[in-house]
């Protein structure tokens, strides 16, 4: 596996962390409207760069601009999410409709740490990594690891899969929802 770093400084500590490169044309703290007139995905792209722009975005807000690098049937698998509803969704349109309010939920302020690894298959990246945020709702800090195995097909991204500890979850939710 290959992984690419590159030094970025957290906004609101002014810390240096080493985030993932294979820089694409918006960086994480780009307005979300120019994050989506950037072309979504791109046929020439790898699957780590489609990963990093995935977590731009996310980082940025931008569910739409998110889920505009999904293609059509994408399969998104959360299998540790403590809601059983939210373990598969499948669509474009219906990972849009699940993320679209989790900014109004879930204030990420950083990605701490951020390591995407490109893998033998070129279709298929591998991201570790960490946000830092809050509950909005109830002002609990949101610190959570995960990781994430993406697929991709011609620039856009057919299978998502997310692990991450759903107990850490659930005691920062402190029963609040997105």
């Amino acid at each position: 596996m290959n992984t690419y770093q590159h030094p970025r400084t957290d906004q609101r500590t002014g810390r240096r962390h080493l985030l993932a490169a294979a820089s694409l044309a918006v960086t994480a703290f780009a307005a979300p409207a120019q994050a989506r007139n950037a072309a979504p995905g791109g046929k020439g792209q790898t699957a780590a760069q489609v990963l990093q722009r995935a977590m731009d975005l996310f980082l940025a807000k931008d569910m739409l601009g998110w889920s505009e690098l999904c293609d059509e049937n994408v399969v998104v698998e959360l299998p540790f999410s403590p809601d059983p509803a939210g373990r598969r969704i499948v669509g474009r349109a219906a990972i849009y409709a699940f993320l679209k309010d989790y900014p109004k939920a879930i204030d990420i302020q950083s990605l701490p740490t951020l390591k995407i690894h490109a893998t033998e298959d070129p279709h298929v990246a591998i991201a570790e990594w960490s946000v830092s945020g809050r509950v909005i709702s109830n002002g609990n800090p949101y610190e959570l690891s995960y990781a994430t195995v993406v697929t991709v097909r011609n620039g856009l991204i057919v299978n998502y899969r997310e692990y991450f500890n759903p107990q850490a979850f659930l005691a920062a939710m402190a029963g609040a929802r997105f």
